[in-house]
């Protein structure tokens, strides 16, 4: 069972700056090389990678290579070559993929290619088939634009020279197999032109598809409320052997009218490595409380006190008439406790805790039929929250309730200290408004969109002045 406390004790062990790219917005997601990986992988697929390799031109390939590099002995290789009467790439598979660091230098995509090639010759009616594996690395960078924005670039594309080899798959006669050798050393020279030319360009269409795509999941509207939270890329970077995208948040009504834009960022936070999950999501504490803004809007509760909670009203009854004579003696049988909160709840993020304040007004009406309260008392309110996530959506439950101050506005019946009262304020407040919150907050918020990355479920742990959403 996912423990928050381990999670914080984990973010205590990671803890750095990360000052490889100080980010300018208010969230960041961060993508691990598993993921990327599948992605990649699929793109790949998409861009008819397979076909392509079943269709490289390899005789042309050796053709021109040997009259490039040896002129001199072209016309020899050309009549070697003619006896070829087909050569044809006939199965083709990219296994597992691979995202490399090197100690130094940039993240490498190793991409295995692994071909069979059936020959045949005009002289021997013998189909030869031929085993080609080949490496190809892409480099991945980040290339800083002129406004100083940086984004993730594929480079420099190419074969392992420590990875390429051609080897013959059945053993035949010693004519055989010598012409096959003569075929294999002018095919392993042309091999590294067919990557440049015919495998890197298709490399190259499914990274930066892959990229759109995460930009595009990235930037999907999360519907808060009648709201919504938006997304922008301000940069994207590689940090370690992950993909981070600073993000910069909106918060925009139904008709996409913005109503509130962000301007502080998460460089003055400190934050972990997140190379440990595989999908990290991380937003700053004052888009979380926009948030909470929005699905606890402010609204005035009222109860008949006596007919709904009569120990409650009992234990009100009987607090001031010690403290208040005059409002006790008053309180009847339709007495009525009106809560409202002056401003919106405000949340407090630290590692592995979340603690929520509110400005409480507090009324006590003497029955149904008054119109001023006998008093008015301002409470600073605190409750413990708790974050959770269940099947794809995001909760927060509020859990116990103190008053952390007290102090009277008004009255009709003289002035008093109201400190007294604080055990059962806090009880109606416990009765009456956090079950009202929980209810608006049952419904919690999608993270449907982490379906895109392979993720149907997430876990969730405050961090020191941010939520940080990871993969399960």
């Amino acid at each position: 069972m996912f423990q928050p406390w381990g999670l914080a004790l984990l973010w205590g062990l990671l803890v750095i700056s990360l000052a490889q790219a100080s980010p300018k917005g208010q969230a960041i997601l961060s993508i691990g090389p598993e993921v990327i990986n599948k992605v990649f992988s699929q793109e790949l697929i998409n861009q008819n990678a397979i076909q392509i390799l079943k269709d490289l031109p390899l005789y042309e390939a050796m053709r021109k290579n040997q009259f490039s590099e040896m002129p001199l002995i072209g016309g020899v290789i050309s009549g070697f070559l003619k006896q070829i009467a087909w050569l044809k790439v006939t199965e083709a598979a990219i296994p597992q993929l691979a995202f490399q660091l090197p100690e130094q230098g940039h993240l490498q995509i190793w991409i295995p290619l692994d071909m069979v090639a059936t020959l045949n010759t005009i002289i021997m009616n013998k189909l030869i088939e031929l085993h080609m594996e080949i490496d190809v690395i892409a480099e991945i960078h980040t290339k800083t634009d002129y406004q100083g924005n940086s984004h993730v670039v594929l480079g420099q594309c190419t074969n392992s020279p420590n990875n390429l080899h051609v080897t013959l798959l059945q053993k035949f006669s010693f004519a055989i197999n010598f012409f096959a050798s003569q075929v294999i050393d002018v095919l392993m020279p042309a091999l590294p032109m067919l990557v440049k030319n015919d495998v890197c360009p298709v490399i190259e269409k499914a990274f930066k598809s892959m990229t759109s795509k995460i930009y595009a999941w990235s930037t999907l509207l999360v519907p808060i409320g009648s709201s919504s939270l938006g997304f922008e890329v301000l940069s994207s970077s590689v940090v370690d052997s992950n993909f981070e995208l600073d993000l910069k948040v909106k918060f925009q009504d139904p008709a996409g009218k913005l109503i509130k834009v962000f301007n502080d960022s998460l460089s003055s936070l400190t934050l972990s490595r997140l190379d440990d999950f595989g999908l990290n999501f991380i937003v700053r504490q004052n888009v979380v409380n926009t948030i909470i803004e929005a699905l606890l809007p402010s609204g005035e509760l009222t109860v008949l006190l006596d007919s709904v909670f009569p120990e409650l009203a009992h234990q009100l009854k009987s607090v001031l008439n010690q403290i208040n004579t005059k409002a006790s003696v008053q309180l009847g049988p339709t007495q009525i406790v009106k809560i409202f909160t002056r401003h919106h709840p405000h949340i407090c993020l630290k590692a592995g805790s979340a603690s929520v304040a509110q400005l409480v007004v507090f009324q006590v009406f003497a029955t149904n039929q008054a119109t001023q309260p006998l008093f008015t008392l301002s409470i600073e309110a605190r409750s413990e929250g708790q974050f959770y996530t269940k099947g794809n959506r995001l909760f927060l439950n509020l859990s116990g309730i103190s008053s952390d101050q007290i102090q009277l506005m008004s009255s009709e019946t003289g002035l008093f200290s109201p400190e007294l009262m604080g055990n059962v304020i806090n009880e109606i407040l416990l009765a009456v408004l956090l079950p009202n919150q929980n209810g608006l907050l049952r419904y919690g918020i999608s993270l449907s969109h982490f379906k895109n990355f392979g993720y149907d479920e997430m876990k969730v742990t405050p961090i020191q002045g941010a939520l940080w959403i990871m993969s399960s």
